[in-house]
């Protein structure tokens, strides 16, 4: 690997380079730091370092070791080799309780909170303040809502944390990591339930921490959000730094190429916005391809206003929006697993009742849903088992597929997806999240589909997993598959659509391709004055 040495001063970006050129010594560093896992050197040799008053990004496909690096800093690992650094002195954390109290906050990716606990007590768990010996709860709740304050959420404090949506719940654990004094805050995927305005709102938390001397490590998969507020950037791969960067002087392209060992950008994602309806010859000259499924006033009361859209064969048509839109809730009802009280689905130019997710499986729709881990996988399950699921189910459970039949279809999916595996009966939830998502497509796949609804399918996964899933997708396409896509990234959306559907408050208000398929248009859409 190459170690391309950046100057001492992180950023040319405001109290960055300040705090920087004050303050040379890192406050956190590594020096070649190892950890070695049964089989799997998941870090090797790392040096890393992280500045005071700096927002300093994480790069790396799953596996690239950055997961393994913050369980060393925040002392969930110990490390094989090599030491810590915190403010000038080595430290060894035994556990993730001392690096916090020397400084060192972690919001991880999931939502590590209590949901039958109020938010108040998410926010103060473990640390709640007492008044003449007995918890102060008013002194909780009023701390907690100050604590929301910071990042312009108000809410009741005192409802359960499941009460409220997973956005809300992402936005409640930011705020129990910002309600004290740290040292060093990082964040691991902290926005991937989030949508724009609420990334923003972080975001814009972030710079004024930042500001105030505090050192931020972030961790992504989203290139935008990477430009969007990183001074540095350090990419991992198989294991290795493979070096560290000003942001300003490593374009996304070339970010994207050290991150998977060599260019990997795909021409089909760049052409795919670009492609036209596709059309055939009829006795009256060229016709549009009649849809494979097209929704006519379709709609739930209190969750989508009436929609009409229609999916093409061969076509990838996106649906773009802000968190509650209306996005998901288009796709249940596609699929059956909500019940229209509205309108029509026609399926190959016949009205249809879609009373239920089976009646959607028998005509040829398969759906890979949002939250991988409680709707997707069955982590105990082997590999085998979890593609097989929906085709068993298709023939019911008195067709059972055979053990040697099952093992000829997984093993064929698994290489024809790439999965990575080291065979059909690992359990799935030992797998990354990219091959994880790999699985649930061959899941559908193994039905022979003629619709798949895909609903945040790269959400969490790396850069290269993205654009590999987004080729296999396309590749199907053209083969005559239609797909319903549904990303809260725009960029992707837009990537890999031939049509883009535009959602705002529960009801279609926009449907654009070709030169309108623009993230500035499809934004202005959104907020209501697009064209």
């Amino acid at each position: 690997m190459t170690h391309p040495a950046s100057e001492p001063t992180p950023s040319a970006g405001g109290a960055v380079e300040g705090a920087a050129s004050r303050e040379l010594e890192p406050i956190l560093a590594t020096a070649g730091v190892s950890k070695t896992f049964p089989g799997v050197k998941a870090l090797q040799r790392v040096d890393f370092r992280l500045f005071p008053g700096e927002i300093h990004t994480l790069m790396g496909q799953n596996g690239a070791g950055k997961s393994t690096l913050i369980n060393v800093l925040t002392g969930v690992l110990a490390p094989d080799a090599g030491t810590i650094r915190l403010g000038g002195e080595t430290v060894a954390f035994a556990s993730p309780q001392e690096a916090e109290a020397a400084g060192v906050r972690t919001l991880y990716q999931e939502v590590n909170l209590c949901p039958n606990l109020s938010v108040a007590e998410n926010i103060f768990a473990g640390r709640q303040p007492k008044r003449f010996g007995a918890i102060d709860w008013p002194g909780i709740k009023r701390r907690a809502q100050l604590a929301l304050a910071r990042l312009d959420v108000t809410l009741d404090v005192s409802r359960s944390l499941d009460a409220y949506p997973i956005a809300v719940q992402q936005m409640v654990a930011i705020a129990r990591a910002l309600s004290v004094d740290a040292r060093v805050l990082i964040l691991d995927e902290p926005t991937s339930s989030l949508d724009d305005s609420e990334v923003a709102q972080l975001f814009k938390i972030l710079r004024h921490l930042k500001q105030s001397g505090i050192a931020i490590l972030f961790v992504t998969h989203f290139i935008e959000q990477t430009y969007a507020i990183s001074d540095r950037i350090t990419v991992m791969r198989n294991g290795e730094r493979e070096g560290e960067y000003l942001a300003r002087d490593l374009p996304a392209d070339q970010l994207v190429a050290k991150m998977v060992g060599h260019e990997r950008m795909s021409a089909r994602l760049r052409e795919a916005a670009h492609e036209g309806p596709e059309v055939h010859e009829g006795p009256t000259g060229r016709q549009a391809v009649q849809p494979f499924a097209e929704l006519r006033g379709l709609g739930r009361r209190g969750t989508l206003q009436p929609i009409d859209l229609d999916v093409q064969p061969g076509q990838i048509l996106g649906l773009a929006g802000l968190l509650g839109s209306g996005r998901t809730e288009t796709a249940r009802l596609l699929f059956g697993a909500d019940r229209a009280d509205s309108g029509t689905i026609v399926i190959e130019g016949r009205a249809v009742r879609l009373r239920s997710p089976r009646d959607a499986v028998r005509h040829g729709i398969g759906y890979c849903a949002e939250d991988r881990k409680k709707e997707g996988i069955v982590a105990e399950l082997s590999v085998r088992e979890n593609i097989l699921l929906a085709l068993q189910a298709r023939r019911g459970w008195l067709r059972k597929i055979s053990r040697n039949r099952a093992r000829e279809l997984a093993d064929m999916w698994i290489e024809r997806l790439g999965i990575k595996a080291t065979d059909a009966e690992q359990p799935i939830g030992l797998l990354s999240g990219g091959n994880q998502q790999k699985a649930l497509l061959a899941r559908w796949l193994a039905t022979n589909p003629k619709l798949l609804i895909l609903d945040e399918p790269t959400r969490g996964i790396d850069v290269a997993a993205k654009f590999d899933i987004m080729d296999r997708l396309l590749a199907l396409c053209a083969n005559g598959l239609s797909i319903l896509f549904i990303s809260s990234e725009i960029g992707e959306v837009l990537r890999v659509s031939h049509r883009v559907v535009v959602l705002r408050d529960r009801r279609k208000i926009a449907e654009v391709a070709g030169k309108a398929s623009n993230e500035d248009n499809i934004y202005r859409l959104i907020a209501g004055s697009g064209e």
